[in-house]
């Protein structure tokens, strides 16, 4: 789950004109065009059932983009991508393919990125920029803050549900996989590679799910678990984003560029947050704003995903020691921003809680086992986003199956993943049976195919051969650099 939200205007949107009518429900066609973006990539759109169960109804339009395999003689068919998110753009992902997969994957592959529906380019889920900038803080601590978030969360689901349209209701991962069957289709592709990250984990399972003989390879990197409750969600996210911290700790006790090397981080983090939780601790890169606990600790968690713990020991340090700013002039206004993360979660999650006493009984116990980040800020922001929201999950989660009529799966996650825990990988990889092989990397960090060769190479491979590393094969861990280069 990457946390990403890009901020768009309506002009922006509207990007690629070039495909049938909208009344063309069926969509069996794209017709490309050279992307404004980059004419060595072709971009095209099509028109699906905003509600595939009423295929005759109101369409979404969906924005595909397709770098073409640079060996065509030896071509060994199409590559869908997704980079997760829920938010992330699979276009974009696709337009920096060079940097993420090797030469040999991009000669023998058209790579495809296929924004889903309700995100970036694809009929995305629009909402007011003003409402959405005051969203009340995920960490809950009285009822009445408990009452504020239902009303905030059905006035933005109502906000958004006006400005998006019909699509709004239909952004669950299981319309998501029927748009990608739509799309191999459209492709003309008998069977499609498939490389999904974090929140694209869940996409490839669910289409390994519902279309198994369609799939020639299956390649999964950063591991949902659909099928964790609430008390397991919770939980293993939270474990992961207090292992995360203990690591970033670790590094500054034996790294001599960490700023804060010398002195006790545990007591330097703990009078963080004890000026946080007063409204005392101002935001040293955007003066004079405040730190809540919960802008703190989700500073944090984000960078932990590099990980970038160089520049988080700096942000600490420079926090503590800012002095009072003037206030800075406010940015243009924006009216419009693209906000797809809570319609996607509160479609894809069944996270029940049965009042503000249930979610207090939890939130500690969250923070008795993770005593520096107190909660999992995704998990938090997954489950205090749905509150009150105006309508059940449509794709709520279930058991695991074992695989049947797959080729062989290959998952890969770290094993101090903050944001997809490497219990979730290893669960889903027990669960998904034989044809299922779970590569570990050692190290850190969130979505790892860049971030090691050993990796890389891995991952790459399999998709050229589909033959997985043997099981229980590990990788390396690399240490990180300054600022996450490296």
């Amino acid at each position: 789950m990457r946390l990403t939200a890009a901020v768009l205007t309506v002009g922006i949107l509207l990007t690629y004109v070039v495909t049938p009518s909208p009344s063309s429900a069926s969509a069996s066609t794209v017709t490309w065009a050279a992307c404004p973006e980059d004419a060595a990539v072709q971009c095209g759109t099509m028109r699906v059932p905003a509600d595939w169960a009423n295929p005759s109804g109101p369409t979404a339009r969906l924005t595909i983009a397709r770098r073409k395999a640079t060996d065509p003689a030896r071509r060994i068919g199409a590559l869908l991508v997704n980079p997760g998110g829920p938010g992330g753009s699979a276009v974009d992902f696709t337009f920096n393919a060079p940097a993420f997969f090797g030469a040999e994957v991009r000669a023998r592959f058209d790579i495809v990125g296929m924004d889903p529906r309700g995100v970036g380019r694809s009929t995305p889920v629009l909402c007011s920029r003003e409402l959405v900038d005051a969203a009340p803080s995920p960490l809950i601590e009285s009822q009445r803050a408990y009452d504020e978030t239902i009303a905030y969360n059905r006035k933005l689901a109502a906000d958004c549900a006006a400005r998006t349209g019909p699509v709004f209701h239909h952004v669950d991962t299981a319309s998501v996989v029927r748009d990608m069957e739509a799309l191999r289709a459209a492709l003309g592709e008998q069977k499609i590679s498939f490389y999904g990250a974090s929140y694209g984990t869940l996409i490839g399972q669910e289409y390994a799910e519902r279309h198994p003989a369609r799939l020639r390879a299956l390649a999964l990197d950063s591991v949902m678990d659909h099928s964790a409750d609430l008390t397991g969600f919770l939980t293993h996210e939270t474990d992961a984003a207090e292992n995360a911290f203990h690591q970033f700790i670790a590094w500054c006790t034996r790294d001599p560029q960490c700023v804060l090397r010398g002195q006790d981080v545990k007591r330097v983090w703990a009078t963080a947050v004890g000026r946080a939780r007063a409204g005392t601790l101002q935001n040293p890169y955007d003066p004079p704003s405040k730190l809540s606990v919960a802008d703190l600790i989700g500073a944090a968690f984000a960078a932990f995903y590099e990980p970038q713990w160089y520049s988080f020991a700096y942000y600490l340090r420079d926090a503590l020691a800012a002095k009072p700013a003037a206030r800075r002039a406010p940015p243009p206004p924006v009216d419009l921003v693209d906000h797809s993360f809570p319609a996607v979660i509160c479609e894809d999650w069944h996270l029940p809680v049965s009042g503000f006493p249930d979610l207090r009984r939890r939130l500690r116990e969250m923070a008795a086992r993770a005593p520096h980040m107190l909660v999992s800020p995704l998990a938090l922001s997954a489950l205090t986003g749905c509150l009150g929201w105006p309508s059940p999950p449509d794709n709520p989660q279930r058991p695991l199956r074992p695989l049947r009529g797959t080729p062989p799966v290959l998952l890969v996650n770290a094993r101090h993943d903050p944001a997809t825990a490497y219990s979730w990988a290893a669960r889903v990889a027990s669960a998904l049976g034989p044809r299922a092989t779970l590569l570990t990397y050692q190290g850190w960090g969130h979505v790892i195919h860049s971030r090691s060769p050993c990796v890389a190479g891995a991952v790459d491979k399999y998709l050229l051969t589909v033959v997985p590393p043997r099981p229980g094969t590990t990788c390396p861990a690399v240490a990180p650099q300054p600022f996450g280069v490296g």
